[in-house]
């Protein structure tokens, strides 16, 4: 066999192999054209960045939505609803506003913006008003596997040797590697921030649940999205379900624009 035989073999290959891990929207996934909620901003936690939504956001704008990814600078609660309400300066209609893990809180915050629709948490936080994001752990078992270092100036990394077992065990080695690696410090005083508002007050809520999250007590979880009466999908995956379950979390925040373009007609 020639090397252009074996080279053109490993093209067709790799094509199908993305074909498979890609597969095309089918003609029930795409968005309908009188559905008023197009538009979807996701907000990443701590110890992430924006790219962790690339699944997401791959399966969301097969559909036909418009997908905005916020990068939060994670200075502060302030300067991360901020950059969030930057993006949804930005958009041309209204929005489901998505925030996975400390993206809850950010989220609770900047979720009263008009434009917002509906609220969707990935394994997220959901302070009320008054409230800090430090107050929601308080009763509830300590996460024993998610251990946190933080530097003198007072920003927290996820240890490194427990980064898999405590963020991301569902995860391949190499790519919690990556993650581990590539870590964005928050600053810790942010969860000590008491919010101002509380958009799950007044928007409609779903929540995604990671059943394996290390992160935080699986009862806390729970208690934080029925509070905030979320309707409530669970799915077996670690606290990086963000990246790892791309098509349930799309298909809540399908749902959400769905539902909330049904009550708006």
């Amino acid at each position: 066999m020639t090397r252009k035989s074996i080279t053109t073999i490993s093209a067709i290959a790799a094509a199908a192999s993305l074909s498979v891990a890609l597969p095309a929207a089918n003609a029930a996934d795409i968005i309908p054209k009188d559905q008023s909620v197009r538009n979807v901003v996701l907000v990443h936690g701590a110890f992430a960045d924006g790219s962790g939504w690339k699944g997401v956001y791959d399966n969301l704008t097969k559909r036909g939505y418009r997908v905005t990814i916020v990068q939060n600078p994670l200075t502060s609660l302030a300067d991360d609803v901020a950059a969030t309400k930057r993006a949804l300066e930005r958009q041309n209609g209204p929005v489901i506003l998505v925030g996975h893990s400390w993206g809850g809180t950010v989220i609770t915050e900047a979720g009263i913006d008009a434009k917002v629709a509906g609220l969707v948490y990935v394994s997220a936080l959901s302070p009320d008003a008054g409230e800090t994001t430090a107050q929601q752990y308080e009763g509830f078992a300590p996460a024993s596997e998610f251990v946190i270092e933080t530097t003198k100036d007072g920003f927290g990394y996820v240890s490194p040797e427990k980064f898999k077992a405590g963020f991301a065990h569902d995860v391949s080695d190499a790519d919690v590697a990556f993650m581990r690696d590539a870590q964005v410090p928050i600053n810790m005083s942010a969860f000590g921030t008491k919010l101002e508002n509380a958009a799950w007050r007044t928007k409609p809520s779903w929540a995604v649940i990671a059943t394996e999250d290390k992160a935080f007590d699986q009862a806390m979880l729970i208690h934080m999205a029925e509070r905030i009466n979320a309707k409530i999908t669970k799915v077996s995956a670690s606290h990086a379900l963000f990246t790892t379950q791309p098509a349930v979390i799309a298909d809540t925040i399908d749902q959400a624009a769905k539902t909330v373009s049904a009550k708006q007609r």
